[in-house]
């Protein structure tokens, strides 16, 4: 489906938004549990199962994504994903008792499960190639920004109003989503009309919800009983493994895991996630149990970590696009580690720990969108939506991870220092300390994968290739031409060597846009309406004009956003582009500079060439 390339930023935005929406909404209820105890008459063991009930109710539908990407139009499933997001914060909002709102609050999760791969693949169908990183650091900012602001906004409503108005403003926010969706979308998503297998759907629902709620209540409650239900989830998730091997139609494609850098991706990812989710839990807990902070001073003290992420995630996109990965995924777990290290010791103070948290929470926005999109480029096109639909579930797997295990070690070593005659502050401190230094430990990790993907320079080859066929079929005596050269200049270029248009370059040799001898024609018709058409001249007119026109640089004219293919890419990924995009020539680049130009020609005769032969 071809996207208006004016449309695309604001196609993305809505996707961003998405993301974020789902996003805040995991931990955006969490400050409001005591005034909801209070008002609904429950315990802190029963409040839990509003953030564990939704976690779990997300975790279950990220799986069916891929499935209803590829099955439903894009713009009506992000218009009904959304709904459930409205209608889940209506039913809660007027809920008289704690079932209703739970009700309401499993409502919410089947939106939410679906919008964060639904938003990463609209992020991947539109996106430039060449920005791709760009975009996907803004998609990676809104999820951490997401979980983050939640707690800011949340204490910020409680000091003024009721727990209902959190869920009347998340209403009002989800619908102003869906209408943006409803208005700015495109069905950019290729139907391939799969077909749904239900007992795969119920294999997977068993088995996440073993495994999360296992993990979820191992500290808190019987851990025998824990263990059992996560091995028996374990079993479930192994035999739809197994199911999806043998099925013409698998509900979830795994091959996606099979390719070492992906699957390396994911892992970091997680790691991430995990470090984000259980300092923006334990951190609020530590400054209002201990340091006596209310909850809009405990926020307030996370705020310009959020901001700072905010501006540091979509910078850390465009060096991706530039630089690749590496550098920053390493920058990013050092940061974590050294500063999370600090954080243990360093907390007796609300401006220390707002600055320590700062660059331990910046260095997760080094990692989540570059990551993600490292992982997913080494996917083909067909993979797409199956690596999208493993990387966010291993989103939700994180955040039930890092919130729970985090929080539940927290309470372990607290109450161990209480019972043993520890002053209850003194214990608190000591669980800090731990919490922060398994944080550290965790970004260590990370460290270790990161070193391991280092070796992955280039998406590897499926099977042994023979070299690119892309470098053998493409025109590399390309032609060029300057953006301060005048346009009779590129007339003359278009008209001596035969061609239809040329690169533009600056005055460094970088590309900086194309011009075609239609782009000219289209200017010329532009500017004299006196033309009924680019044949029907008036001579004496059109040559005084043409003298003028000449004169213009052919940087002022020339298409600046140029869609480019890597010199390493999948030809079946190049037709697509050059398909989708309605271009007929497009530059191929290497590391950064053009190294030749692809015709459709070139690509049709090389097709014709391999079937006669």
């Amino acid at each position: 489906m071809d996207v208006n390339p004016n449309k695309v930023k604001f196609i993305i935005a809505t996707a961003a938004f998405a993301a974020f929406l789902a996003t805040f909404n995991e931990t955006y209820l969490n400050i409001g549990f005591t005034p909801i105890m209070a008002d609904l008459g429950v315990g802190v063991s029963t409040v839990q199962w509003l953030s564990t009930a939704y976690m779990l109710g997300a975790a279950v539908r990220v799986p069916v994504s891929a499935f209803m990407y590829r099955r439903v139009p894009t713009r009506p499933l992000f218009v009904v994903t959304t709904a459930f997001l409205v209608a889940g914060s209506v039913v809660g909002a007027l809920a008289g008792s704690f079932a209703v709102l739970l009700i309401g609050r499993i409502i919410q999760s089947i939106g939410t499960g679906m919008l964060i791969p639904i938003g990463m693949n609209i992020t991947l169908d539109v996106a430039p190639r060449e920005k791709r990183g760009t975009f996907m650091g803004i998609m990676g900012a809104m999820t951490t920004l997401g979980p983050s602001l939640s707690v800011i906004i949340a204490g910020f409503i409680l000091a003024f109003a009721e727990w209902r108005v959190l869920l009347w403003v998340f209403a009002g926010l989800s619908l102003l989503c869906m209408l943006f969706g409803a208005f700015a979308l495109q069905n950019v998503a290729k139907l391939t009309n799969p077909k749904l297998d239900a007992l795969s759907v119920i294999l997977v629902s068993l088995g996440l919800i073993g495994i999360l709620y296992g993990l979820s209540t191992v500290f808190s409650g019987n851990v025998a009983l824990a263990l059992i239900i996560a091995a028996v989830g374990i079993v479930f998730i192994a035999l739809f493994v197994r199911r999806q091997g043998k099925i013409k139609e698998p509900l979830l494609d795994l091959r996606p895991l099979r390719i070492k850098p992906f699957a390396a991706g994911v892992i970091i990812n997680m790691l991430s996630l995990i470090i984000i989710f259980a300092m923006n839990t334990i951190m609020p807990i530590f400054m209002q149990s201990t340091m006596g902070a209310s909850s809009m001073k405990a926020s307030l003290t996370l705020f310009p970590a959020i901001v700072l992420c905010c501006i540091v995630s979509p910078i850390a996109g465009k060096i991706y696009d530039r630089q690749g990965e590496k550098k920053l995924l390493l920058t990013g777990f050092i940061c974590i580690c050294i500063f999370a290290a600090a954080l243990s010791v360093m907390n007796d103070s609300f401006v220390i720990m707002a600055l320590l948290y700062i660059p331990a929470i910046c260095g997760s926005a080094l990692i989540i969108g570059p990551v993600q999109s490292f992982a997913l480029s080494r996917l083909s096109y067909e993979l797409n939506p199956y690596g999208v639909t493993v990387m966010s579930t291993g989103f939700q797997v994180a955040g039930c991870l890092g919130a729970s295990i985090f929080t539940g070690v927290y309470s372990m070593v607290l109450a161990g220092g209480t019972s043993n005659g520890m002053a209850e502050a003194a214990a608190a401190d000591r669980a800090f300390m731990v919490v922060a230094l398994m944080a550290s430990v965790f970004a260590l990790i990370g460290v270790a994968v990161t070193i391991y993907i280092r070796r992955f320079g280039k998406p590897e080859a499926k099977e042994p290739m023979e070299e690119n066929p892309l470098m053998s079929i493409m025109k590399k005596d390309v032609y060029t031409i300057s953006g301060d050269d005048r346009l009779v200049d590129a007339l003359e270029l278009i008209t001596e060597k035969k061609i239809s248009g040329a690169p533009v370059t600056d005055s460094n040799g970088a590309l900086i846009g194309f011009i075609s001898d239609g782009d000219i024609m289209r200017f010329l018709s532009d500017e004299h309406p006196i033309f009924a058409n680019a044949y029907s001249f008036v001579t004496m007119d059109f040559d005084s004009k043409l003298q003028h026109l000449m004169n213009i640089k052919v940087k002022d004219i020339a298409k600046k956003r140029v869609i480019t293919v890597d010199a390493d890419e999948d030809m079946g990924e190049i037709c697509r582009i050059m398909s989708d995009r309605h271009v007929k020539k497009a530059p191929v680049m290497k590391d950064g500079e053009m190294v030749g130009v692809i015709n459709r020609s070139n690509i049709t005769k090389y097709a014709l060439g391999k079937l006669t032969n």
